[in-house]
């Protein structure tokens, strides 16, 4: 999507102003104790609340508000009925649909009293996520953001799916171009002004494979090591991006 008019950049704001708001009020209750189910429940009640709807609900048959992937879970994780434990690290990825426009954020939040490696990796990834940012002005390229977070990740040593990343999105949930992790600078699409993208990068703790489990959905490190992501809907600009969903950070 590229934006066309002022109403359509009001709608985006306000559809990630609720959806961060949304995000930020679920990653609280991310305590010992509380299930995967719980969390996506009051997701939908807030969602609901706010009069959006889930954009992840139903989009190719997947049964929940939210993605919440646990541990070595990567991205798509199906909510169910597992309760947290201290030390746990999940991400929270929701979408939501705001007057026929949608916008998509995700983190990656730590459990009771999390291993400093996890604290690590989570602060790397919430890096590459706001260096992907940096580089998502008009005559940039995909490559550019990719090779962004790819600086952020080899910086710590951490790994990252090759297969996974962002998206257009805005009036799809899932819209071109594909935003890889990694890349070479001056690559790939060039970034016009007014394109809508969700910058999500991954980091892993491990070697970087990824392995889809059985229920079709989930990714998972195949080397069980834990992954963590950070991800904002951007309006690319001339100078640099607008950040519809900063309301989590």
């Amino acid at each position: 999507m590229i934006v066309t008019t002022e109403r359509e950049r009001e709608i985006l704001r306000e559809g990630g102003s609720i959806l961060g708001t949304i995000l930020y009020a679920v990653a609280n209750r991310c305590v010992p104790g509380v299930s995967l189910l719980e969390l996506d429940q009051y997701a939908r009640t807030l969602m609901e609340a706010h009069n959006v709807k889930p954009s992840f609900l139903g989009f190719h048959d997947f049964p929940a508000a939210l993605c919440i992937s646990v541990n070595e879970g990567v991205v798509h994780g199906i909510p169910d009925e597992y309760i947290l434990k201290d030390g746990d690290i999940l991400t929270l990825d929701g979408g939501v649909w705001h007057e026929g426009l949608c916008t998509d954020a995700a983190l990656t939040v730590g459990v009771g009293n999390i291993a400093q490696e996890d604290q690590n990796l989570i602060r790397a990834a919430r890096e590459a996520r706001e260096a992907q940012i940096a580089a998502a002005v008009a005559g940039n390229t995909i490559g550019d953001i990719g090779a962004a977070s790819e600086k952020v990740a080899r910086k710590y040593g951490y790994d990252y799916p090759h297969e996974l990343g962002g998206h257009g999105v805005g009036r799809e949930v899932h819209e071109p171009p594909f935003v890889p992790n990694y890349g070479k600078r001056g690559t790939g699409e060039v970034l016009k002004e007014g394109m809508v993208l969700a910058l999500e990068p991954i980091l892993i703790n491990g070697n970087g494979k990824v392995t889809l489990a059985n229920d079709g959905w989930l990714y998972e490190t195949v080397d069980g090591s834990r992954a963590a992501q950070f991800e904002h809907t951007v309006i690319v600009g001339k100078d640099k991006a607008e950040v519809l969903t900063d309301a989590i950070h």
